[in-house]
């Protein structure tokens, strides 16, 4: 009996879906159908009744076409601080990554024309953008800037991919010149670009990127599957990077507990949404967090307050990402995290809005991905093990409350 209530609690804990909100959940509904209907009927007068309109915010939202990063990768990326000009040639970069999706014929005359603004925008503001990183890491910064341009993987040689109009290539040289953006953006973001509230100073915190490393094991005996090549495996390794630029508190939590050997030995529980930790009741595990979220568009999280997706506020790190990270609202209140009880969360589109979205986006403090072992989370279940969990980067970028 016991049992079952604990999993009536796990739901509980991360949805929302009352009456009300299942309600309105079917009024957008409506207001997407009506949408269409316009579409195929413009004759249609859509704004004649107040009570059926649809925002233009609301509109975009649920288009399919809704730029939300879909991998933990891409939404790190975005969230990088870094210089205004780095962020102009990414922004014209991933703009490739949507025109690629574009079926049969692929507009390659455009991202070649993108490739071109990034590659102007690098040679014309070398001096900024190097200025921009730390004299100490000044010297890498050079390498990589030299290798943005004229590297294997650089700015011309993603151009002579898009030449050949080979979809693939393009693919190819694409993730390696953002791969060499985001080294170079890291390096111009060594800390926080934003001062925390004063009476957040007493809270550890994550001024950057930092990397835990979970290994899992299976709690009834069985194995993972093996890696390519490979034998079944007793323990399968997890990698997430947490992320301080966009929810310092929520990463630097949750790193001092994994710091502290606290995960150690929890046990997981699963939902179809979602895996979770233990709750954590009983045992001395750290801060209640006040919910954290960084806008998108905003340069500081919010605290204490969820985001209105329905009028078009998105966060910097979606929760509609499979793999994403966040920690379980209080039992107390929902404007804190839970002090101890982390999940990972298993998107899946079948189940959000038009838009892809998640119907809990905005409503959790998500503070990183999982960018190693994806494969891994749909083969844990119920009883599975954290034999162990590590901060195997990032820290020398934890602040504890003593160090102030």
């Amino acid at each position: 009996m016991q049992e079952v209530k604990n999993k009536l609690k796990i739901l509980s804990s991360l949805s929302s879906s009352t009456f009300e909100d299942g309600l309105k959940r079917f009024e957008r509904a409506v207001a997407v159908i009506l949408v269409f209907v316009q579409i195929a009927s413009p004759i249609l007068p859509l704004g004649a009744s107040n009570s059926w309109s649809i925002s233009p915010a609301e509109a975009v939202l649920y288009s399919p076409d809704t730029k939300v990063p879909r991998t933990g990768e891409l939404a790190l990326r975005k969230a990088i601080p870094s210089n205004t000009n780095m962020k102009a040639i990414q922004d014209s970069l991933e703009d490739i990554s949507y025109l690629l999706r574009i079926p049969q014929r692929k507009p390659f005359g455009t991202m070649e024309g993108n490739v071109k603004k990034a590659l102007k925008i690098a040679v014309d503001d070398k001096d900024p953008i190097l200025a921009s990183v730390p004299a100490d890491l000044r010297e890498k910064g050079s390498e990589l800037y030299a290798s943005l341009i004229d590297g294997k993987g650089g700015l011309k040689a993603l151009l002579e991919c898009i030449k050949d109009k080979d979809p693939d290539k393009v693919s190819v040289g694409l993730a390696s010149s953002l791969d060499i953006v985001a080294q170079l953006e890291l390096l111009q973001a060594p800390g926080l670009s934003f001062l925390l509230p004063e009476q957040y100073l007493k809270y550890p915190r994550l001024a950057g990127r930092g990397i835990v490393q979970f290994d899992i094991e299976k709690g009834d005996g069985s194995t993972f599957s093996p890696e390519a090549g490979g034998e079944p495996r007793k323990t399968a390794t997890i990698q997430v990077v947490i992320d301080g630029y966009s929810a310092p508190l929520t990463a630097g939590n949750f790193a001092k507990l994994v710091v502290d050997g606290v995960y150690n030995g929890v046990k997981l529980s699963c939902t179809n949404q979602a895996i979770l930790s233990e709750s954590g009741i009983g045992k001395n595990s750290g801060y209640s967090v006040p919910l954290e979220i960084m806008p998108s568009g905003q340069f500081e999280p919010l605290y204490k307050t969820t985001l209105s997706v329905q009028d078009g506020e998105l966060p910097v790190l979606p929760l509609s990402v499979y793999g994403a990270i966040a920690m379980a609202h209080s039992e107390v209140s929902e404007e804190y995290s839970s002090p101890y009880q982390f999940f990972f969360y298993l998107y899946d589109k079948r189940s959000a809005g038009l838009g892809g979205l998640s119907f809990d986006e905005g409503q959790f403090s998500v503070f990183g991905y999982t960018t190693v072992g994806r494969d891994i989370l749909p083969e844990i279940k119920t009883g599975d093990v954290i034999q162990s969990a590590k901060l195997v980067e990032g820290q020398d970028r934890l602040i504890l409350p003593d160090e102030n």
